[in-house]
């Protein structure tokens, strides 16, 4: 039976923070280091948003209409494309307008707003909805939180908005026993069905493709074939294969001289040369693909991130904690001040740059498996430094916003 592959690539960058000591609370309101953030921005385009754009292009232009994909792409990052690298933007567009790419919706902020305010949440994926149309195209019908983050009330709340299918790590306890290749019914969501990203054959790109200690290395597209080969072999009726991956795994993650654009360049001819795989994007996977008739349930979130697959990278320690209560505690001052106009609005949009997740993640104190990931994205000395210049900046914000002195203190305690 037909196995259908379905790539889907995150693109996201966070504004970060500059150096914002004590002593600027009160004084100085540019908390953000446009210097640092146009850097990364233009590397990140040079080594892998253009390069791999490029491929793409390629790739659906010899196979099209065969070859077809789904992005989901942060407003953050495509507002520091519009800034800093619009030749990425123009590429980006030039790959939707094949017809063979499709735009998932997100949070505008990749924030964690689904876990902490339904209101703030409902308004960026609203905001992501609007910069992603202005500046790419119209997302469709699929929604991928915040690194997978997914539990009953996002559910839920994601179904109450309209949309028809929800991202989802394909985790163990989350599936138990039912099987990652088919959408998923959710529990606390009628209507809306889950996709799932099988972790495995994922990571074998993502992560263990440049390692020269796996056994399977150095992989080949004929023998990553092979494997999605034996997947569609397990499956009784036509399937679907979430392979789902952050898009700078191409030339950032795994450089260039690793072969990475070597094997995806020569991966959708193995493929398709089989027969019995095709591509497709997430929404046409989930109409094809017969659902399971038993409804999941996630009373505890679930992630792709880390080896436990929970909120641990953003939530798992005391700083980690009293930074998000602490930034949540700031809501309705914020959207109060907010509505007085233009000064209003940049208050608003710079306290939603402080909702998104990676400054939190900046500040994990994991040293186990993962630490090195954790160390990896981080721009900070230590955890205890990305905490202190962040709620140095809350400080000013809440002066900013008129909220009472004690908002910060009391959340922090």
């Amino acid at each position: 039976m037909a196995l259908n592959i379905c790539f889907y690539f995150q693109v996201h960058q966070p504004w970060r923070l500059r150096t914002y000591r004590y002593e600027a609370v009160g004084h100085r309101h540019d908390y953000f280091d446009d210097a640092e953030n146009s850097a990364i921005l233009r590397r990140v385009a040079e080594k892998c948003y253009l390069p791999m754009n490029t491929l793409l292009g390629e790739l659906i232009a010899e196979f099209s209409p065969q070859v077809r994909m789904s992005f989901s792409i942060s407003a953050t990052a495509l507002e520091q494309m519009r800034a800093y690298a619009p030749h990425a933007l123009a590429s980006f567009r030039r790959l939707v307008a094949t017809g063979c790419v499709e735009l998932l919706a997100e949070t505008s902020h990749h924030s964690l707003a689904g876990l902490y305010s339904q209101a703030e949440f409902t308004a960026q994926v609203a905001r992501h909805r609007d910069v992603c149309t202005r500046l790419l195209g119209a997302p469709g019908p699929v929604f991928r939180n915040t690194e997978l983050i997914t539990t009953d009330a996002i559910a839920a709340r994601v179904a109450a908005l309209g949309f028809r299918y929800i991202c989802v790590e394909g985790a163990d306890r989350l599936l138990q026993g039912e099987s990652v290749l088919r959408p998923q019914p959710l529990a606390a969501a009628p209507g809306l069905l889950a996709l799932a990203r099988h972790y495995a054959l994922s990571d074998d790109i993502a992560f263990r493709f440049s390692d020269r200690h796996w056994r399977e290395w150095p992989l080949t597209a004929e023998r990553y074939v092979s494997w999605l080969q034996g997947v569609a072999a397990s499956a009784p009726n036509e399937s679907m294969l979430g392979l789902f991956m952050d898009y700078e795994t191409f030339g950032e993650h795994q450089w260039a001289d690793t072969g990475i654009f070597a094997f995806m360049r020569a991966l959708p001819r193995a493929a398709l040369a089989t027969g019995n795989l095709r591509f497709a994007t997430l929404s046409e996977a989930g109409q094809r693909v017969a659902a399971s008739n038993t409804p999941l349930t996630i009373p505890t979130p679930v992630s792709w991130a880390d080896t436990e697959r929970d909120t641990s990278a953003w939530t798992g320690n005391r700083i980690q904690q009293s930074a998000q209560a602490a930034a949540y505690a700031l809501e309705p001052y914020v959207k109060r001040a907010a509505a007085g106009g233009r000064e209003g609005a940049q208050l608003l949009e710079d306290w939603r740059r402080l909702l998104t997740s990676d400054h939190v993640y900046y500040m994990s104190t994991k040293h186990w498996a993962d630490g090195d990931v954790h160390k990896y994205f981080s721009h900070y000395e230590s955890p205890y430094d990305a905490y202190i210049g962040y709620m140095n900046v809350l400080a000013d914000m809440a002066r900013r916003c008129g909220a009472p002195e004690r908002t910060l203190g009391e959340t922090a305690g």
